[in-house]
């Protein structure tokens, strides 16, 4: 039985991790999780791993004499989907036949706003809650009540995106490119999402059911916040509970790749979803949907975003994968990417300015700094 435990934090973390834990304990503990990173790469820093990828990308930049180049993949988006893009603007892209219930708000709204607009739009909690600025999962939460957004508002003072949460069991991250002009694109990714659980066997706490897991001992500082004292619950035997409820790599989300999904039918389904978002030809759709026989048949598919020129082709990070493989099909969607920009600009679209550029970085400085806390 699948169970979900909303955000309890306590007072009082568990005194056996957080309080009264020796050094030597917090030392062996350090060293598992560094173990655990030096050994698979899907876990080391973004900017490791992206070292060959940045040497390339300047390759890329030389020839068509501009450091922006990519912001031309995407002409409906800004930076072509790299830099500082609005969520909502790319969501208000996408046909309402695709995606959940959707709310926009300013910085600083307050919850009776937000309820008020969630009645009348037809949805209630469960909530999806995340800035419409940012990336990897950046302060993204599901809310199950009104404490939990009254809590998280306190926190958070920056325009909003509020979803309906969609309960489907399959989320998947599907890759996407079309040259410009051209009717058909290409399916070259995609990603299965297993959230990370743990399994009751009757005897051991959560706490223990964690330790036994490398990639829950990765999120076990981040886990002690969230869960505090019920970390010592026992759990009833094959009782699974979903630690973390966003699907992403950095939350302990595990990427499994399913490019055996990859078929004619279902690239039919993807151009018929991007050739009506005028000026997408790049990026990656992450959605959720209720069976995979629904989503050959573009039924019951809801996209919760659309990452432009900055997605990756997510299925690399399955476990195991070489990373040099991974690096080969960065690189490859790099030349992609190169092509498609290059083409667009032939076409028409400039591309972004340096004046520009530094007008997204100054924005993204602003609502990446820590929010004061009311």
């Amino acid at each position: 039985m699948l169970t979900e435990r909303p955000i309890q934090p306590s007072q009082n973390p568990l005194p056996s991790v957080a309080g009264s834990t020796s050094k030597m304990a917090h030392i062996r503990q350090w060293l598992s999780r560094f173990r655990i990173r030096l050994f698979n790469w899907e876990y080391w820093p973004f900017t490791v791993v992206y070292i060959p990828v940045f040497v390339y990308y300047l390759y890329l930049a030389a020839k068509a004499r501009s450091l922006f180049f990519f912001s031309a993949s995407n002409p409906a988006i800004e930076s072509g989907g790299l830099l500082g893009e609005s969520k909502i603007d790319i969501l208000d892209l996408i046909s309402d036949q695709f995606k959940p219930k959707t709310l926009f708000f300013r910085q600083f709204v307050s919850i009776n706003q937000i309820l008020n607009r969630m009645v009348l739009a037809g949805f209630w909690f469960p909530i999806i809650a995340k800035p419409n600025q940012g990336e990897r999962g950046w302060r993204v939460e599901k809310l199950h009540n009104e404490d939990e957004l009254t809590e998280y508002l306190l926190t958070n003072h920056m325009d909003l995106i509020v979803q309906e949460y969609v309960d489907e069991s399959i989320e998947l991250g599907v890759f996407y490119y079309r040259m410009p002009g051209e009717k058909t694109g290409t399916i070259s990714s995609i990603v299965q999402k297993e959230f990370l659980s743990i399994t009751g066997d009757g005897q051991s706490t959560m706490l223990q059911l964690i330790s036994q897991s490398d990639r829950a001992m990765l999120q076990l500082s981040a886990l002690i916040e969230r869960y505090g004292d019920h970390l010592n619950d026992v759990l009833d035997r094959k009782q699974v509970v979903q630690l973390m409820p966003i699907g992403n790599h950095c939350r302990g989300t595990k990427f499994l790749n399913a490019n055996h999904l990859i078929t004619p039918e279902l690239v039919a389904v993807f151009d018929q979803i991007s050739l009506s978002i005028d000026g997408f030809y790049y990026g990656r759709y992450d959605l959720r949907c209720r069976s995979i026989e629904d989503l050959y048949q573009g039924k019951h598919i809801s996209i919760l975003e659309l990452n432009g020129a900055g997605a990756e082709p997510a299925h690399i990070y399955h476990p195991g994968f070489s990373l040099w493989q991974g690096w080969r099909i960065l690189l490859q969607h790099w030349h992609i990417l190169y092509t498609i920009s290059r083409e667009n600009h032939r076409r028409g679209v400039p591309y972004m300015t340096r004046q520009e550029a530094l007008t997204i970085y100054r924005r993204i400085q602003t609502y990446s700094k820590p929010t004061p806390t009311l």
